[in-house]
């Protein structure tokens, strides 16, 4: 039986696995299209691997601990996840926008920057809640869930 917390892990890895692909492919577009040189650094050059890594890769982490540990279970993990999804999607947003601005050449806003500091900022206090919700987890059972033992099991 899936759970939320497993549902919207898969869901939330694979609309950022697209949207990381998409970040590249815009990336290598626009760089191209307007001769950007490729020695240059933009914010819209690591876009990609930010929405692989902090959103592909990090909720299929994230699924696999629910699994074992059912951090699913605990009441924090829908404000964390929703939290963090937040953050994250400021973040990227604040960074295609700078990132696009400095390949099409143009000044980028004080603005950007403070929104982006608040997307960090936001993404910082999801994760801390997610660290409480998983110490209160692993320190409540001490175990992993009932249902991880069989797929546990199963990988040995």
């Amino acid at each position: 039986m899936t759970t939320f917390s497993q549902r919207a892990s898969v869901i939330a890895a694979s609309v950022y696995l697209v949207l990381g692909l998409a970040g590249g492919l815009m990336y290598r577009e626009l760089t191209k299209s307007t001769g950007f040189p490729e020695s240059s650094v933009s914010q819209l050059g690591v876009l990609h691997t930010h929405l692989l890594a902090l959103g592909f890769l990090f909720f299929l982490i994230v699924l696999v601990v629910d699994r074992v540990f059912g951090l699913g279970s605990d009441k924090l993990f829908q404000p964390f996840f929703w939290i963090y999804n937040a953050g994250l999607l400021l973040t990227a947003g604040t960074m295609a926008v700078h990132g696009t601005l400095t390949v099409l050449g143009k000044e980028s806003s004080a603005a950007v920057s403070g929104i982006a500091g608040m997307g960090h900022i936001v993404v910082t206090v999801a994760l801390l809640i997610l660290m409480v919700s998983l110490i209160r987890i692993v320190w409540k059972t001490g175990r992993p869930a009932k249902d991880a033992a069989p797929a546990l099991e199963r990988a040995e």
